[in-house]
């Protein structure tokens, strides 16, 4: 629990009250690899922080996995639309490895969202991500896919240590044998 009260004092200083209300709602779970965690068709009703592992997310395009992202340790994940709308998700997210979640139902969300400390952090975590969600795809789709890689290798070194090399070379939007031929160009 420690890793996800560090990451919200990174956001918003919490008090006392508001930590230990996070200690109670906050559940500790484990997920084999390739585990489902949120799938297509079904509402999700939990975000999830990552205490270690990996989760991909995708989308299953004319019977193809598209890989969205992968997210690694430290980092929060749920089907945004689905869970803040409280809709069937259109996305797939799946973990690639043993993976050790602390998650928060929608409900229990609710309940933390009362505390002003915890509503705070909600707001600017939100907003980091809004604004990240916004320069990636602005930028992402404008590079080439040696410039995708290199940007990953800089910007989020975790997925490139921990991901798949097939999720990568989705997530980049080329065939394996290309991602290892901009590998080899670069090494």
């Amino acid at each position: 629990m420690k890793e996800l009260i560090n990451v919200i004092n990174s956001f918003q200083k919490l008090d006392h009250e508001t930590e230990d209300a996070i200690k109670e709602y906050f559940v500790e779970e484990k997920f084999k690899k390739n585990e489902l965690i949120v799938e297509e068709g079904k509402v999700c009703d939990k975000i999830y922080f990552i205490k270690s592992g990996t989760i991909r997310r995708f989308s299953i395009v004319e019977s193809v996995e598209v890989t969205k992202w992968i997210y690694t340790d430290n980092q929060f994940v749920t089907s945004m639309s689905s869970f803040f709308e409280q809709k069937p998700s259109f996305e797939i997210f799946q973990t690639s490895d043993e993976t050790t979640v602390y998650s928060l139902s929608f409900d229990d969300e609710q309940i933390l969202l009362r505390y002003p400390l915890f509503s705070s952090f909600h707001l600017k975590l939100l907003r980091l991500y809004l604004s990240k969600i916004n320069e990636f795809h602005h930028q992402f789709r404008l590079m080439t896919a040696q410039h995708k890689y290199l940007y990953l290798l800089e910007s989020f070194p975790q997925i490139i240590k921990k991901a798949k090399l097939k999720d990568i070379a989705s997530l980049i939007g080329v065939s394996q044998e290309t991602l290892s031929r901009i590998r080899a160009s670069i090494t």
